[in-house]
């Protein structure tokens, strides 16, 4: 009998273990904001980028490395540059820039 209870109790430990709530909104990244995206710094760039788009940005234009993001909704602007494959920085800049 106590065997039993006990596995019933560790399987369910382990399935509510594996539910995570981050507090964010479903598709809405873990981290970064509508109106800041300095927490992308040193992210992948190619697994960020989806995280960019889900917080309401697009990309306005590109200069080499070198990507403008602008959130219509807030008026944010974000110039992010690429080395090797990361955001090597990620500036907030005034809309007008973008």
């Amino acid at each position: 009998m106590y065997i039993r209870f006990a596995l019933a109790i560790t399987s369910a430990l382990s399935l509510t273990a594996c539910v995570e709530d981050t507090g964010s909104g479903a598709g809405q990244p873990a981290v970064g904001s509508a109106n800041d995206l300095m927490a992308f710094e040193g992210a992948r760039a190619g697994q960020a980028e989806m995280g960019i788009t889900n917080l309401g940005y697009e990309a306005i234009r590109s200069d080499g490395l070198t990507t403008w993001w602008f959130n219509r909704e807030t008026g944010a602007c974000a110039q992010i540059v690429t080395a090797n494959g990361r955001y090597a920085s990620v500036t907030m800049l005034p809309a007008g820039d973008c």
